[in-house]
């Protein structure tokens, strides 16, 4: 009755037409109840209207024993910084206890136009007295932004401290069913209940980000400045780190997808070594020659507030800032799209304006993906001002990079754009092609990193601050050629020379 009144006035005929059905059905029935021993029609409507309301009644009962049995063995929450997945229901399936649980999408990106979801962070408390064997599902993950992705994809796990980033393994019995549209895994639950947490990648708290800050504000290196460049949606700040001394500015950020968390280990990992945050301010030598090369600037999380909401891709709008560069289309055109603006990308926006003013030598932008199980790098092939310069750099850059960390590899990555077709609104394109300098998209892998496999682990948050530690080599190798002139690359090794990357392996 709600849905139909909602629409015509109250005033009016249509208004007055429903009213009078509603009033005549409603004394239908009501008759009919009252009428059974006087009137064989009477009694076949009163027994289609209990056998309804019998139904009715059992479905409540149905969902109520659900509910029930869902409070009295397991409990699903994600009611906590960064969480994602919520509780469906449970039942038996071929005699296995079976949890469902959800993951909750992003909002609506506008320029995409799609929600976006994959990440997803939830605990599970079990109460049942007795060991338990528990089958998890993730129902709609056939409608994942990436599903393909979930091939060859594990689970991770902890039952100690969900904030210790080394107590995280792999469920080694994940699956996805693509017909389905399902990922499942199995948990033995001990006796006497106990809780376990279950992420796409071990998560990164804001307030952990809150300690990473502090931790660089009261660091012994005197270069150390820690500021905020602006605020998100919700108000969280926009925190960089600037260190160093040199005439070089390299830009760094992490995590403009806040799902993909393995970045901002990459930024601790980095910053650690910078400023010795491990080892009471002591760094090594050659991080003490890059500081008087190179002036950094890190942004360990450009995407707060979608790291606290849980969010694969977007902020707290929506907007997915990788496409927040630059403006899509031409102003006056149908689809015009005006970015970065501080009404819908605030981060992109006050980020951008500060490289306006230091300008950029060179820059990274760090990300996990989710279906290569490789680290790699993207680069500005598409770019209009890719040449000879800029394919040596990179080529250097990626060559150095693998013999400082072999997690790096070089032939995988995703396929190169055509040249000339670029997309300016991606992040290191812009920077490249703003800057005229070496940019590049690093991707760090949700999947057994392949090049060094490890079932259990697989890629994990202290390998991310490890290879995090290690750019600094590269970065130390590609640093005199960054505004050389002339063929310059005559001076690098065979083994430097630029490799068109493949997504085939």
């Amino acid at each position: 009755p709600h849905q139909m009144c909602q629409y015509p006035h109250a005033g009016s005929t249509m208004y007055r037409d429903w009213h009078f059905v509603l009033v005549v059905v409603s004394l239908f029935i009501l008759h009919g109840t009252r009428s059974e021993a006087f009137s064989p029609l009477a009694q076949r409507r009163s027994s289609v209207f209990r056998s309804t309301t019998s139904f009715i009644s059992s479905s409540r009962s149905i969902r109520s024993m659900s509910l029930s049995s869902q409070e009295e063995t397991i409990s699903i929450s994600d009611a906590f910084d960064g969480g994602n997945g919520e509780y469906v229901k449970t039942e038996m399936v071929d005699g296995v206890k079976t949890v469902f649980v959800r993951i909750r999408p992003d909002p609506y990106t506008e320029l995409e136009q799609k929600t976006h979801f994959q990440y997803f962070s939830f605990r599970a408390t079990s109460k049942t007295p007795k060991e338990e064997t528990i089958k998890y599902v993730i129902e709609n993950a056939g409608d994942a932004s990436y599903a393909i992705a979930w091939n060859g994809s594990t689970t991770f796990y902890t039952c100690t401290d969900p904030n210790d980033p080394n107590s995280w393994k792999r469920k080694l019995d994940t699956s996805y069913d693509s017909s389905a549209g399902t990922l499942s895994w199995s948990h033995a639950h001990s006796k006497g209940g106990g809780s376990v947490c279950f992420s796409y990648f071990p998560p990164y708290s804001y307030n952990r980000h809150l300690a990473l800050i502090s931790q660089c504000a009261s660091s012994r290196e005197d270069s150390c400045a820690v500021r905020t460049l602006g605020q998100t949606l919700d108000g969280r700040e926009m925190e960089c780190i600037t260190v160093g001394r040199g005439t070089r500015q390299c830009w760094i950020i992490h995590r403009q997808h806040p799902g993909e968390t393995m970045a901002e280990f990459y930024a601790e990992g980095l910053l650690t070594r910078l400023l010795g945050l491990d080892t009471n301010g002591c760094i090594d030598g050659l991080t003490k020659h890059l500081m008087q090369k190179y002036t950094f600037h890190i942004v360990p999380n450009m995407c707060p507030d979608g790291s606290f909401r849980g969010h694969l891709r977007t902020n707290a709008q929506g907007q997915n800032l990788n496409r927040e560069w630059a403006n899509t289309g031409h102003e006056g055109e149908e689809h015009y799209y005006q970015a970065p603006t501080v009404k819908r990308s605030p981060e992109v926006h006050c980020v951008l304006q500060e490289m306006d003013k230091t300008g950029v030598d060179v820059f990274l932008d760090v990300h996990g993906d989710e279906e290569l199980p490789f680290n790699f790098l993207a680069g500005a092939e598409g770019c209009p001002n890719w040449g000879p310069r800029l394919e040596h750099l990179q080529g250097a850059f990626l060559a150095s990079y693998s013999r400082a960390n072999s997690d790096m590899q070089i032939p995988i990555a995703y396929e190169p754009e055509e040249p000339g077709e670029g997309r300016m609104n991606v992040c290191s394109n812009q920077i490249a092609c703003r800057f005229d300098c070496l940019a590049v998209t690093l991707e760090m892998p949700f999947k057994d990193c392949l090049s060094h496999s490890d079932p259990e682990f697989g890629w994990s948050p202290s390998r991310a601050k490890m290879l995090g530690a290690s750019v600094l080599d590269a970065l130390g190798y590609v640093h005199p050629y960054l505004r050389e002139e002339g063929e310059f690359w005559v001076n690098f090794k065979e083994e430097d020379k630029y490799v068109r990357p493949t997504e085939k392996y």
